[in-house]
């Protein structure tokens, strides 16, 4: 009876924090389809009670709404998938192959996770326009390239394989290069699409990295794009909120549709240390 009591009120208090985080996006929402009259009116309102779709028309016709976004797609597609390339690759390493130093490296991997990227801001910008790299998507997407975090999710799970199959697989002529291709590969698509999608999310809301590189208003990603929106007539914010909206929209859509998966892809990683 205690227990049951107990476990009622950690989900009460679960609930309630998921309302507090989730009510500033639902307020959001319904401020994009509020009139300005409304938004502005001395008695705030919760809820629209009719949909203004002109706050949306506005945005997409007058704004580069639209350019921001496929910046943002093609910044973030490219980043996930070297992120993908590069993580499978490094924890293939890490996990089958014994060589000098291999804990000693592993171990600095992952102590890449406690640096701050904020303070690698200056220095990365250093070297990125010393390359000539500003206002282009490879600079965008340098720093996003390598995961220390997706190394480790990998390298868990392609330790729960026995190194007899790579040995078995060797014997039988299948070198490297086919049993990563072949083996690993195709028997690791939930870890894939775990690591795909936070990575797309993730580089999918950084701000400060791409407002750092771009001062072309037509490379900006849509997360800078929004926060620098202008307009005539002042602070709309009716067009400011449907900008949030559309900007949040993908990586809201990635999570509902791919949330299962996710938590899968996160528990295979983690089977075995």
């Amino acid at each position: 009876m205690k227990r049951d009591i107990k476990d009622s009120v950690y989900q009460l208090a679960m609930i309630l924090i998921g309302i507090v985080m989730v009510f500033p996006i639902l307020y959001a929402l319904s401020l994009s389809f509020m009139r300005p009259d409304s938004i502005l009116s001395s008695q705030p309102k919760l809820i629209s009670k009719d949909f203004y779709f002109q706050n949306y028309v506005k945005e997409v016709t007058t704004t580069l709404l639209g350019r921001y976004t496929v910046n943002s797609f093609i910044v973030a597609g490219i980043s996930s998938l070297f992120r993908l390339l590069i993580a499978s690759m490094a924890a293939f390493a890490f996990a089958f192959f014994e060589f000098p130093l291999k804990k000693v490296l592993f171990a600095l991997t992952l102590s890449t996770l406690m640096i701050p990227p904020d303070v690698l801001v200056v220095t990365n910008y250093i070297t990125v326009s010393n390359m000539g790299l500003l206002n282009t998507y490879a600079g965008m997407c340098t720093v996003y390239l390598v995961s220390a975090m997706n190394i480790f999710l990998f390298r868990q799970h392609f330790l729960s394989f026995s190194k007899d199959l790579k040995e078995a697989a060797h014997i039988d002529g299948c070198g490297n290069v086919r049993f990563y291709t072949r083996i690993l590969i195709p028997t690791s698509k939930p870890i894939m699409v775990t690591v795909f999608i936070s990575s797309f999310i993730s580089v999918w809301n950084q701000y400060l990295w791409p407002m750092v590189i771009t001062n072309r208003d037509e490379m900006r990603t849509v997360q800078v794009g929004v926060a620098m929106l202008k307009f005539p007539e002042g602070t709309a914010y009716g067009p400011l909120m449907a900008g949030a909206v559309i900007a949040l929209l993908p990586t809201v859509l990635l999570f509902i549709l791919f949330q299962k998966k996710i938590v899968g892809g996160m528990l295979t990683g983690s089977v075995k240390g």
